[in-house]
């Protein structure tokens, strides 16, 4: 069983959003969790995550595969 968080939920988007929905979305928690901007113990790990499921959910290739396999894909 997988312990990650769904990616769609990591931005707080749909899983019909547009490109430009899940861009908005990725640049408002990437900025808010950069590590040089927040000093919180987690936003490294936060920001990480956030970049993670931003590289998934931008390609249409990998997002096919991803919502039909989930992380085990």
């Amino acid at each position: 069983m997988s312990t990650k968080r769904d990616y769609y939920d990591i931005l707080g988007v749909s899983k019909n959003a547009s490109a430009t929905e899940l861009k908005s979305a990725y640049r408002k928690l990437a900025l808010q969790w950069h590590p040089d901007r927040n000093k919180s113990t987690d936003a490294e790990t936060k920001f990480k995550e956030i970049n993670e499921a931003y590289q998934v959910l931008s390609d249409p290739k990998k997002t096919s595969t991803y919502d039909q396999f989930g992380h085990s894909a």
